[in-house]
């Protein structure tokens, strides 16, 4: 997958700041009507406490069957420490050597983490978002930002997320019985479609079948580096 050069990597955290900021302008939160996926990739990033290196899988899947087409890894050492707010920072140089790997287009990424639900409205998947010119969801396991009534009890039950006087995603239940996923818009998709989309992609787990693929191929490729 040829992916552009969309800046320069920041080693300090004022200028990390000052990059998302400027490019929250150009996040698109509205879908496309055509948009319907085929190929879904879901990526995800694992590391150790008290290393350095970070573990990168993306896993391809087609809709409407959720089969695997394609995984791809990459591992590299970190450039950026962990700040909350900030871990795009950290994670996408590694993701974005994954994708490199890719062969398949993907026609939407999910990731887990936040898309505009963020303090800045610019979290992971809307910055892989703008790097890899495709729509993008956050799909996240834990609330960084807003406020929303607890969804019912039954999967697919959603409330919309508040930040600012803003809707920035919703809470779904993804599976009855489990705690909810917090879902927003990276890139490229308004909030409907991403819920939409999670819930298309799921296959009876909390987590989507692209997130949950992804973790599980990314705990894999980091346990052979120990073998």
């Amino acid at each position: 997958m040829k992916i552009a050069e969309l800046h320069s990597w920041p080693n300090d955290h004022k200028a990390a700041l000052q990059i998302q900021k400027d490019l929250s302008s150009e996040i698109i939160t509205r879908a496309e009507s055509s948009i319907k996926p085929r190929i879904v990739v879901g990526v995800d990033v694992s590391s150790v406490r008290g290393n350095t290196r970070l573990w990168a899988a993306v896993v391809a899947i087609h809709l409407p069957e959720l089969k695997i087409v394609e995984e791809a890894f990459a591992t590299i050492e970190a450039g950026y420490p962990y700040i909350p707010g900030l871990l795009s920072f950290r994670e996408i140089p590694v993701l974005i050597e994954a994708m490199r790997n890719l062969t398949s287009k993907p026609d939407l990424v999910i990731c887990d983490g936040q898309g505009i639900a963020h303090p800045r409205f610019f979290g992971l998947a809307s910055h892989l978002g703008l790097w890899l010119n495709v729509p993008t969801i956050g799909c996240a396991k834990s609330l960084l930002v807003g406020e929303a009534a607890e969804p019912g009890i039954h999967a697919g039950d959603w409330q919309p997320l508040k930040y600012k006087n803003r809707t920035v995603g919703g809470i779904l239940r993804t599976r009855k019985g489990c705690k909810p996923m917090y879902v927003s818009p990276g890139h490229m998709i308004d909030v409907d479609r991403s819920i939409s989309l999670v819930q298309a992609t799921n296959k009876g787990y909390r987590l989507p079948e692209p997130t949950r693929l992804a973790h599980l191929a990314v705990t894999r490729y980091r346990l052979s580096f120990s073998e």
